[in-house]
């Protein structure tokens, strides 16, 4: 009877280690953000910027880990003159969100409950790539998933979302494009 116990445990161990090994599998999705307007260190199209219509380009992503409360985003320009602009503030996206469309309104709160901050010029929503005229520009968009909703009001600036977010990042994703004139 020893032996048929000792078998049977050894047969429940295993399946029990295989499903932990998948679960793992199945939360260990990377975190990833696309656009359908630009490749990954591709040009951004002139429509998205401020030489063409200054809209935001539609965003998607995928492998938000399992735990997620909301998503943040944040659009820096690192080359920027004068130091990192700030683009785009948007934090408190729910989780249940998988991406942005194209022209998202510059209001201060979304229908999806998401929030936006202030970008470089002290205005909400999405400001374009308007770099001085010269070598290509590198516009990193980091996108976060996190493990609470962020207890800032609508205006916050890319500085306070990121010092808030601090220690509730799950996973983070970025999607760089560039763009000169």
């Amino acid at each position: 009877m020893l032996r048929c116990n000792s078998r049977l445990f050894l047969i429940l161990m295993c399946f029990f280690l295989l499903s932990i090994a998948s679960t793992r599998r199945a939360e260990s999705s990377e975190l990833s953000i696309h656009s359908a307007a630009f490749a990954d260190n591709g040009p951004i199209p002139v429509t998205y910027t401020c030489s063409g219509d200054n809209k935001s380009p539609a965003l998607t992503w995928s492998g938000v880990p399992t735990g997620t409360v909301t998503m943040a985003l944040i659009v820096r320009d690192p080359d920027a003159p004068m130091g990192s602009w700030v683009h785009w503030v948007l934090y408190n996206l729910p989780a249940s969100v998988t991406g942005l469309r194209t022209a998202v309104p510059t209001a201060a709160t979304l229908d999806n409950g998401a929030v936006q901050g202030v970008n470089g010029g002290g205005k909400s929503g999405y400001q374009g790539p308007c770099p001085p005229p010269g070598p290509a520009h590198h516009y990193h968009f980091r996108l976060y998933a996190l493990g609470n909703k962020l207890d800032l009001a609508a205006g916050a600036t890319a500085h306070q979302v990121e010092q808030a977010v601090k220690g509730h990042v799950l996973a983070s994703a970025d999607l760089v494009g560039t763009f000169a004139r």
